[in-house]
């Protein structure tokens, strides 16, 4: 990924955080001569490996588990905010004319090497671990033993778990760092008013950290 000195985050707290926060992860492996990509839910344990490990399960049918190269690492994109930015909110623009739309986005690139993970009791942890976390917010939280036991058995036997120890990670926050601050805060106010508080929270944040 091309990621320009202004861009770069390399703190792994801020990289954790957005894998967390955006947990559908595009899992990225070659298989049969070919990229195979597939849209899976990860949970990472960050106390695990010097990167973390990251954790998933797929169905037992898709053959990307059976597929994916042994030789060469995966790659898992983690997407996180992401928004149009116009011209039109940058003092400059108003001043000289020049400049041109762009996107600021977030996102979090994971390299490592999978395994496929069949044992029953390292499935049913997962599924429980996966389940509590996405649940924790809700009134009343779903629990994987409020299913009959032998339905949850046969779930078992249709699903093979993925995991993926990272020894790389990489964050690219293009969040107007390039802009002067004054296009900055235009950039800030403009996505406020536009209600997208997630992106207007980064270019904030990111020119609080230049200010400094």
């Amino acid at each position: 990924m091309y990621i320009p000195q202004p861009f770069e985050e390399t703190d792994p707290s801020v990289l954790h955080t957005l894998i967390r926060t955006h947990p559908l992860g595009t899992w990225v492996t070659q298989a049969d001569g070919e990229l195979v990509a597939e849209h899976v839910p990860f949970l990472l344990d960050a106390t695990r490996g010097e990167h973390g490990t990251l954790m998933a399960h797929v169905a037992r049918s898709n053959p990307a588990w059976q597929a994916f190269s042994t030789s060469v690492d995966s790659l898992v994109v983690f997407q996180g905010p992401q928004a149009y930015i116009t011209p039109s909110w940058y003092p400059s623009k108003h001043a000289t004319g020049k400049a041109v739309p762009t996107w600021n986005y977030a996102v979090v690139h994971a390299h490592g090497r999978p395994r496929a993970i069949e044992d029953r009791e390292w499935l049913l942890r997962f599924l429980k671990q996966l389940t509590d976390v996405h649940e924790a917010d809700h009134a009343l939280p779903w629990k994987v033993d409020d299913a009959p036991a032998k339905y949850i058995e046969r779930l078992l036997e249709s699903i093979v778990g993925i995991e993926i120890p990272v020894t790389r990670l990489v964050g690219k926050w293009k969040v107007s760092q390039n802009r002067p601050m004054a296009d900055r805060m235009g950039v800030v106010a403009g996505l406020t008013a536009r209600d997208d508080e997630p992106m207007a929270s980064l270019v904030g944040r990111a020119s609080r950290e230049t200010s400094r």
